[in-house]
């Protein structure tokens, strides 16, 4: 590897990845260079080649700063499905097993995007659809408002899982709600657009808060994110504040220049605000034994339902008796009720002066040592 001022040129194959910086270069060449199988998860903003042919003007007779960058240029679809299969290929190679790929694009292409996804085999999780609050209108008024975006999220195969997915952060980020697959968020716009001069610095230059929802529903702190096109550098400032590693690849040196000098004014949040609501299948399995054999509850203690209706006595090896029926906390909750299942975390309680506390307490109390 050859140092720049501004990033980091690969040569040959990397036995260690690149985390936090800049890789200059073709993507496709970057990316097999690095180390299989090494990456949480990619973050892709391709080309969408939106064939514009002629300059787009406003009522006003001004024009309008469209995409009409080289690097959005194939000479036919077909040429833009070979690169985009050719990218796929080296992405799917540096992807982990239980990691997934966000690809995001326009009507211009995200469904060749997709056929292409679909044909490596990669399994789709989720279409979403980022809804712009603030879009730009279709000034011609010859067909509606090109009002959204959509984002695709794919598993690296149907069989592949274990990959992350912050529910309930998600849910808590939403009001207590489930997050849907409708994102309404502001185009990037004002303070945040990154200009060169009096122009934009990047022509499709995505908001933070895209990236934001991204990166908090489907990475965990430490994780790797890759992305193929790194632009000014979206994803690597919002991957720094979230306490993510990223990866950028970028050919053009200008893009560069802009993406180093915002991420290092970005400031990363302090362990403490990193926190979130975590998935309780994220959260590390604690068995009724193990509470049982560290003597937070003795074996003879008797449990109760919260409003006392039920109860049944604690044994040795964590079961419970109720009556002549045996079996673990939850096999006993869902037959006491009648029920065809049980949580028995939250179903049962210990008395303690006379007041009852769900044993879902000793779980938490378990957890928080482990981690």
């Amino acid at each position: 590897m050859v140092k720049e001022k501004n990033a980091t040129r690969v040569c040959g194959g990397l036995d260690t990845l690149p985390l936090n910086k800049i890789v200059q270069g073709d993507c496709i060449d970057a990316m097999n260079a690095l180390p299989e199988k090494s990456v949480d998860v990619i973050f892709a903003d391709p080309p969408y080649n939106m064939q514009l042919k002629d300059t787009l003007s406003r009522p006003d007779n001004s024009k309008v700063d469209g995409v009409h960058d080289a690097w959005d240029k194939f000479s036919s679809f077909q040429a833009y499905d070979d690169f985009t299969n050719r990218w796929m290929k080296a992405a799917r190679r540096v992807l982990k097993d239980t990691g997934t790929i966000w690809v995001i694009g326009s009507y211009h292409n995200i469904f060749r995007v997709g056929s292409a996804l679909q044909n490596l085999d990669f399994w789709v999780l989720n279409d979403v659809i980022w809804r712009k609050s603030n879009p730009m209108p279709n000034f011609r008024g010859t067909r509606f408002t090109n009002a959204h975006e959509t984002l695709i999220w794919a598993a690296k195969s149907a069989d592949k899982g274990g990959y992350t997915f912050n529910y309930n952060a998600m849910k808590a980020m939403n009001d207590d709600t489930q997050m849907r697959s409708d994102w309404t968020i502001p185009i990037c716009s004002g303070k945040e657009r990154l200009k060169s001069g009096d122009k934009k610095a990047h022509a499709t230059q995505k908001p933070e808060a895209l990236l934001y929802r991204v990166l908090m529903s489907s990475t965990k702190k430490g994780d790797v994110v890759l992305d193929p096109f790194f632009g000014t550098g979206t994803t690597g400032a919002v991957a720094k504040k979230l306490g993510r590693n990223f990866i950028g690849i970028e050919r053009e040196t200008d893009y560069i220049k802009v993406a180093q000098k915002r991420i290092n004014a970005v400031t990363e949040l302090d362990d403490e605000s990193l926190g979130y609501t975590e998935s309780k299948r994220a959260a590390p399995r604690v068995a009724f034994g193990s509470i049982v054999e560290r003597g937070l509850i003795e074996p003879g203690t008797v449990l109760y339902d919260s409003k006392r209706k039920f109860k049944a006595k604690v044994r040795t090896d964590g079961t419970l008796v109720s009556d002549a029926d045996k079996g673990s906390i939850h096999q006993i909750g869902a037959r006491v009720q009648g029920a065809p299942a049980c949580n028995g975390w939250t179903f049962w309680h210990v008395e303690n002066k006379g007041e009852l506390t769900s044993i879902d307490v000793f779980r938490q109390q378990v957890r928080a040592e482990m981690h």
